[in-house]
C-alpha cells in the first residue's frame, strides 16, 4: 500500500507521538509499504520522494508554549497536503489540528480512503495552563475534537480507558484498541551501572517534564523514604516543570538526575535501573512504561482514573494512590526490602511484554486501513 501519515511533528523526536509515528513508519516500511509523512519538517529517515514538509505555524504564545512540552504544529500547506494525498491508498491522520482539517477534506473531495487515531488527551493541555482540575475545560475540548473525529468511520485508540473517554464524550467512530507498541531493541541484557550510581538504587522515569506527568510526587515519596539516602532517581525527559522540579528536589542527598537520551543509551539507563515509576495524572497509555517492563524493570504506576497506564500493572503491588506520595513511598520500599519478588515480577512482565510488540501492533493497524480501503470502494461503486 501507499500510506501517507499526517502528522504535525515528525523530525523532533522528543514527544511520545512523535516516536509512535516514526516508529510506525519505519514499521509499515519493513512490512513492504510506501510510506508518505506529511509534517512540519521531516528528516532524512523517510525518502526524499516521499517527504511533504508543510513549515512550521508558529502562532504567538502556541508556538512558545508548544514547543516546550517538545511539540511543533505544522502549516495548513495545501499544495503539499494535496501532493501527499494524490494517489494514496490511504491516509492516517494523527492529530485534529489545521493541517489534518485540511487533509481530510481532501480526502473526502478525492475519495481517498482516511482513518485518524486519538493521541492527544485533553489534560495534556489543560495542565500546561493549570485548568486541568476543570472538568469543563477538558469537556469543552473534547467535544471540539470530536467535530474533527466523528468524520471517520474508524479511529485507532492506543488504550481501553481513552476509548471509553471518547464514548462517553459522544464519538461514534469505529474505535479500535490497539497499542503503540515497542520496537524489539527494548529488551532485557546485563548492563553495568554507572560508577557513580554503583552503590545507589535507581528509581527512573521517562516522559515530559510537566505538571500532569507528577514527578514531584516521586521526589516527595523519595525524600518520606527511610532509604533516602540510598536512593538516586533519574528523570528522562524535557520540559517546561524542569525548574520547580530542581527546586523541589534540592533537599535531596543525591541530586535528580535529568536528561535526553537517544534510544541506545536509554536501553542501557533502563537496564540498570531497580526500579520504574510512572506517576502520571493523565496518559494515554505511555510507551515509555512499556519499554522499561520490556526490559525487565518493575513499574509502580499511578492508579489515576484518566491514567490508562495502570492497565500494565499485574497486581496492586505495581500501583499507587494517584497524587499520594505516602502511598508510593509504601511501594518503592515493598520493591526495596523483596528482591527476590522483585526479580520473579521481572520475569513476568518480560513475559507479558511479548504482545506489545510494534510488529504485532502494525499488523492490527493495517487491518484498520484495509478496511477503510474496502469500505470507500463499496461506496464508490
Amino acid at each position: 500500500m501507499v500510506i501517507t501519515l499526517i502528522v504535525d511533528s515528525y523530525a523532533d523526536a522528543t514527544n511520545g507521538t512523535t516516536m509512535t509515528s516514526r516508529r510506525f513508519a519505519e514499521t509499515l516500511m519493513k512490512h513492504g509499504h510506501t510510506v508518505r509523512i506529511a509534517a512540519s519538517t521531516i528528516d532524512e529517515s523517510i525518502p526524499e520522494e516521499n517527504r511533504f514538509e508543510l513549515g512550521i505555524r508558529k502562532t504567538p504564545v502556541l508556538y512558545q508554549v508548544s514547543k516546550t512540552q517538545g511539540f511543533i504544529f505544522a502549516k495548513r500547506n495545501k499544495k503539499q497536503i494535496k501532493k501527499a494525498i494524490e494517489g494514496s491508498d490511504v491516509v492516517h491522520f494523527l492529530f485534529p489540528f489545521k493541517a489534518q482539517k485540511y487533509g481530510k477534506k481532501v480526502c473526502d473531495r478525492l475519495q481517498v480512503p482516511s482513518t485518524a487515531a486519538f493521541h492527544l488527551q485533553p489534560e495534556n493541555i489543560t495542565s500546561t495552563i493549570h485548568l486541568n482540575r476543570f472538568d469543563s475545560v477538558n469537556n469543552f475540548i473534547y467535544r471540539k475534537f470530536r467535530k474533527f473525529y466523528n468524520r471517520f468511520s474508524h479511529v485507532h485508540c492506543p488504550s481501553e480507558m481513552i476509548k471509553g473517554q471518547l464514548e462517553q464524550h459522544g464519538y461514534t467512530s469505529k474505535l479500535h484498541v490497539i497499542s503503540n507498541g515497542v520496537p524489539e531493541f527494548f529488551q532485557s541484557k546485563p548492563v553495568e551501572k554507572p560508577a557513580e550510581w554503583k552503590d545507589k538504587y535507581v528509581i527512573l522515569m521517562v516522559g515530559r517534564l510537566s505538571v500532569e506527568k507528577r514527578q514531584d510526587v516521586i521526589i516527595e515519596a523519595i525524600q518520606k523514604s527511610k532509604y533516602e539516602s540510598q536512593i538516586q532517581l533519574v528523570l528522562a525527559g524535557k520540559g517546561p516543570w524542569k525548574s520547580h522540579l530542581e527546586t523541589l528536589s534540592e533537599k535531596l542527598t543525591n541530586p535528580v538526575v535529568f536528561g535526553t537520551y537517544d534510544v541506545n543509551h536509554l536501553v542501557n539507563i533502563i537496564n540498570s535501573a531497580d526500579l520504574y515509576v510512572h506517576s502520571s495524572d493523565a496518559e494515554i497509555e505511555a510507551i515509555s512504561c512499556i519499554e522499561a517492563f520490556s526490559c525487565g524493570l518493575v513499574p509502580v504506576i499511578s492508579d489515576s482514573e484518566i491514567c490508562a497506564t495502570k492497565q500494565f500493572a499485574l497486581d496492586e503491588r505495581n500501583l499507587f494512590v494517584h497524587g499520594d506520595s505516602d502511598s508510593l513511598k509504601e511501594k518503592i520500599e515493598y520493591w526495596i526490602e523483596h528482591p527476590e519478588d522483585k526479580q520473579k515480577r521481572s520475569e513476568e512482565y518480560i513475559e507479558y511484554a511479548k504482545k506489545f510488540s510494534i510488529d504485532h501492533c502494525v499488523k492490527e493497524l493495517e487491518e484498520v486501513f484495509e478496511m477503510a480501503i474496502s469500505e470507500t470502494k463499496e461506496k464508490r461503486n
